[in-house]
């Protein structure tokens, strides 16, 4: 079984989806997130405060290729990790399958408000509240996540196991024969 990895916005799922893959396949996951806090030993808010959203964002590089490495099973990366080329590339090359987890604003936005976890663990990016900056971030974002995605999977319209189980049925039936063809397919 391939390593899979998750991309989308916070909020769409990814945590969530992970565990369970990594239950119903029988692999380990990382979230990416998590692990940027324990390896800086702070929250991400914490270290965009104090160091900055460039430093932040070069810590999150640094530790995506680490985990493509290292990260044997899922991957549920940071909701911004498809913002610098460099990454994407890195996905592109080295952490297919890649499964963007989608879901509208007014749903993220309601997943967020509900979390009560966002305000510590959730900066806003533009300065504002970050319930406030999620559609024009998401709209912002959309041709990077596609950029990256080999599946999309709406996790408005389908339950965290819902979404597992369809990843899991499409790596068994489609993914093999995709994979193939973008072996196929020139670089560049």
């Amino acid at each position: 079984m391939p390593r899979i990895t998750l991309i989308g916005y916070r909020g769409t799922g990814k945590s969530t989806v992970a565990a369970i893959l990594s239950h119903l396949l029988g692999v380990p996951w990382c979230d990416a997130d998590i692990r940027l806090e324990e390896k800086r030993g702070c929250s991400i808010t914490t270290l965009i405060r104090e160091q900055g959203q460039n430093y932040f964002r070069d810590e999150e590089s640094l530790l995506l290729k680490e985990l493509l490495v290292d990260c044997a099973g899922v991957l549920a990366t940071g909701g911004g990790v498809v913002l610098r080329q460099h990454n994407r590339e890195l996905l592109h090359s080295a952490g297919r399958p890649t499964v963007w987890l989608t879901a509208s604003a007014e749903v993220v936005r309601s997943r967020l408000a509900l979390d009560p976890t966002t305000a510590q663990r959730r900066p806003a990016l533009s300065g504002t509240d970050p319930l406030a900056e999620v559609a024009s971030a998401l709209e912002a974002r959309e041709p990077l996540y596609r950029e990256c995605a080999d599946l999309i999977i709406d996790t408005h319209s389908a339950t965290a196991d819902q979404a597992a189980r369809a990843i899991i049925d499409w790596l068994e039936n489609q993914w093999p024969s995709t994979a193939a063809l973008l072996a196929e397919e020139p670089i560049g």
